[in-house]
């Protein structure tokens, strides 16, 4: 066979070895989009690690959120199970980062060695951001760091790429529902059956009894209703959140009485002129005003605002009835969105509205922002709010 024979077959079998290997990629990533259409779920996460591992030459391939591991798959799987927390300093350093991380196992003794087990030398890192903020990692785990050349960072990077996309393209469409599931959800609470009648009804028996509290009390449920239509979608200063949850706990001190319910509040400096999504506090003061209330005696509810290494936390604290560890354990689970059986109505409900409230804190301050349950059966409960990096943008 002639050189040039030979040359044109061997450049057809190229491009053949190309189209072939194009193909495979396209598939790949086709099958990965729809795999994440839901989000970061254990399962999509699973399967899309499932798939990616046969493709490089790690021996395990994972993916968490920004606090825990979501899938593993590969060598050492039954060390690293769905659900456990992040290990490494090189994934937290990436979500704090939000860039690619490259670590190593250095030698006995090293620091990186203790985080990692003897089978695994090295990793890449890839941060899943949502507009520029991580909201997960894919990491591949290899043998040997001189197994992460070009193309394993190249695959590395372009899944992470890929699925930084489609997740975008999942939350755009989460809060697009959101915001409409919001706005049923304003509307409902604006005419709440409960809280609705309870104040006409207490403001039509003070017309008899004392009509000019009544009248008062009239002008102040405008306000309030006013103030949830036009501040539904917005963010404002924590202060006029607190003046519309002093407004809401008056039309309990007039259904209840004045001595029923004990109030005190300390706001911090700044913290007043903290912007934050409206109904974050008074939801949560609801609840405690549903739920926690004895039969006798005053119920006392703490707001506190201050600022904890640049974030700044809102605590409603009360005294109430409490919660056992399994009724807060199914609480935090709704919040996190993982079950909601096993609840009472009751619990569900307040389930949703503290999920609500952290999914929004999510959305508007992302990574390190969220929801802490305290509570003890007798002693009360402690519904902590943190706003990651808050502070420092409002000096």
């Amino acid at each position: 066979m002639s050189p040039n024979r030979l040359n044109g077959r061997l450049s057809r079998l190229d491009d053949v070895r190309s189209s072939q290997a194009t193909e495979r990629i396209l598939g790949l990533a086709s099958k990965t989009l729809d795999l994440m259409r839901s989000g970061l779920t254990r399962q999509s996460c699973q399967d899309v690690c499932r798939l990616l591992l046969p493709e490089t030459t790690a021996i395990a391939v994972a993916m968490t959120d920004t606090e825990r591991v979501l899938a593993y798959e590969g060598a050492l799987a039954a060390d690293f199970p769905p659900g456990s927390p992040i290990h490494t300093a090189a994934t937290l350093e990436v979500l704090q980062s939000g860039k690619l991380g490259l670590f190593q196992a250095r030698g006995e003794g090293d620091d990186a060695s203790s985080e990692l087990p003897r089978t695994v030398r090295g990793g890449i890192v890839v941060p899943l951001n949502v507009q520029d903020r991580p909201h997960g990692t894919i990491k591949f785990y290899y043998r040997s760091p001189a197994d992460i050349d070009r193309s394993q960072l190249a695959i590395a990077r372009g899944f992470g790429q890929l699925l930084s996309t489609q997740l975008s393209t999942h939350e755009l469409d989460r809060q697009a529902e959101l915001t409409a599931k919001a706005e049923v959800k304003a509307l409902q609470a604006q005419i709440n059956p409960h809280f609705l009648f309870n104040t006409i009804n207490t403001i039509a028996a003070l017309t008899r009894t004392d009509p000019a509290q009544a009248r008062n009390l009239l002008r102040e449920f405008a306000v309030f209703y006013r103030q949830t239509l036009e501040s539904s979608d917005q963010l404002i200063p924590l202060a006029r959140e607190l003046e519309q949850t002093r407004r809401y706990l008056r039309f309990e001190h007039a259904r209840f009485g004045q001595d029923r319910i004990l109030e005190r509040e300390h706001v911090g400096v700044g913290c007043g002129e903290v912007l934050v999504p409206a109904f974050i506090v008074q939801p949560i003061v609801e609840n405690a005003v549903r739920h926690a209330m004895r039969d006798e005696g005053p119920l006392h509810i703490d707001i506190r605002a201050d600022v904890d290494e640049g974030d700044v936390l809102i605590a409603v604290a009360d005294d109430g009835l409490g919660m056992d560890e399994q009724t807060v354990a199914m609480l935090r689970d709704g919040i996190e969105g993982n079950r909601g059986s096993g609840c009472s109505s009751d619990e569900k409900g307040t389930g949703i509205a503290l999920r609500n409230v952290a999914e929004r804190l999510e959305r508007f301050y992302g990574f390190g922002s969220g929801i802490d349950i305290m509570s003890k059966p007798g002693e009360g409960t402690c519904v902590t709010l943190r706003l990651a990096h808050t502070a420092a943008h409002n000096e």
